[in-house]
């Protein structure tokens, strides 16, 4: 019991240096747990994310630069195939039976920075974009024609948009946020889908021969495509599609397992966690220095309360005790705070993730970094707090207590 009130009425004396001090133990503990959250999170979701299709065919070029445009509607397009060539490689008896279902995607226009994307009523009619859902149309709504000039909005960018069912707009040349020429060709909302959490959510999609044959688009190419979307029967067939597409030297790239595809980016920008992993250590180390200098410059002033402390029968190691203690608590209330410090964190890399590329992360989910991150910033706290309980141990008392003249 004393040494719980020992570590309490010092804690209290020195209010203002505690509540420093934790707070930067906060902001080290909120910054690693936010870095080591989203980056475990967003390989695992990105990973995962598919839309649904196991592989993607396209233009000749760089199998992530096909799968981020076409999955998850980022980078530029690698150009564009005829749909005669797509429909030769169907007809391949080596290739074409392994070909379960096949969605054509156009891509090259966008309104307000939110791209357009036309491909077929198939998509959103037949497949699942996760194992056991499909996708859904909100109340009210429907699926586009073939034929019409009639858009179904993705939940994330019709909230953004502000539209609803009969909202009408014009196509805008390019997918740049500075798009400004309009096409001539005026679409109405006739659908909004239920939230998927998926890129999906950020695309307005248009019927296929839209994008074709939109005004000012080349008259030559309004039978290509953009990309093809691949559901395979077994993953032996997209290993034999793989191999003998990409090493024919052809025109096409087959972009096969959309997963590994994706985990190649994340092994490219590793550099980045590693460095920020690294400045929250960092700011860890700080953090738990300014335990020791906090407690340490203050001996000067305790060195009569703990001589008098041991005078009324108070041990060394109690008095040792009592300072680790405090160094403990300290990093006790920072390693809690820091969880408030993550939410914040969390939250706003969260929203941008999901704005920039509709993927959605669950940064509160149970991870173990919010276990053994705590224990390791506590742990650095009480080894901070060991030079200060070390001098404390060895006030001399006599020494301390006597009369200055």
């Amino acid at each position: 019991m004393m040494l719980w009130n020992l570590i309490y009425r010092s804690l209290r004396q020195h209010a203002l240096s505690t509540l420093v001090t934790a707070g930067s133990i906060a902001l080290a503990a909120g910054l690693l747990l936010t870095v080591w959250v989203v980056k475990t999170q967003s390989q695992a979701v990105f990973a995962a994310t598919n839309s649904g299709f196991d592989a993607v065919l396209g233009a000749r070029g760089s199998k992530l630069q096909l799968v981020l445009n076409a999955i998850f509607h980022l980078e530029a397009s690698p150009g564009n195939i005829a749909a005669a060539d797509f429909e030769a490689l169907r007809r391949n008896p080596m290739i074409g039976g392994a070909i379960r279902t096949a969605i054509p995607i156009a891509v090259g226009d966008s309104f307000q920075g939110w791209r357009v994307v036309g491909t077929v009523e198939q998509l959103f009619a037949e497949i699942e974009y996760a194992p056991g859902k499909r996708y859904a149309i909100a109340r009210g709504g429907r699926n586009f024609q073939l034929g019409a000039h009639e858009a179904v909005v993705g939940n994330f960018a019709a909230k953004r948009l502000g539209w609803k069912l009969g909202a009408t707009f014009h196509p805008q040349h390019g997918v740049s946020e500075k798009a400004e020429r309009d096409h001539d060709e005026l679409y109405t909302v006739v659908g909004i889908l239920e939230p998927t959490s998926t890129p999906v959510d950020r695309v307005i999609w248009i019927p296929l021969e839209g994008i074709q044959t939109m005004s000012g688009h080349n008259p030559f190419a309004k039978t290509d495509i953009s990309a093809v979307l691949i559901q395979l029967r077994a993953p032996t067939a997209g290993l034999m599609a793989s191999n003998l597409i990409n090493q024919s030297g052809g025109k096409l790239t087959f972009a096969y397992p959309i997963g590994t595809i994706v985990a190649e980016l994340f092994n490219k920008i590793s550099w980045i966690d590693k460095v920020l992993t690294l400045l929250a250590w960092l700011v860890a180390a700080v953090a738990s220095g300014s335990v020791l200098v906090s407690i340490y410059n203050s001996m000067s002033a305790r060195a009569r309360d703990i001589a008098i402390l041991r005078a009324l029968g108070a041990r060394r190691r109690t008095v040792f005790g009592a300072v680790v203690g405090e160094a403990a608590a300290i990093g006790v209330l920072g390693a809690a705070a820091g969880f408030a410090v993550f939410a914040g964190l969390a939250a706003g890399v969260a929203s941008i993730i999901q704005a920039q590329t509709g993927v959605v992360l669950e940064p509160l989910q149970w991870n173990p970094v919010f276990g053994w991150g705590p224990a390791v910033f506590v742990g650095l706290c009480v080894l901070g707090g060991l030079v200060p309980a070390f001098k404390a141990y060895r006030v001399p008392v006599a020494e301390t207590l006597a009369p200055v003249s």
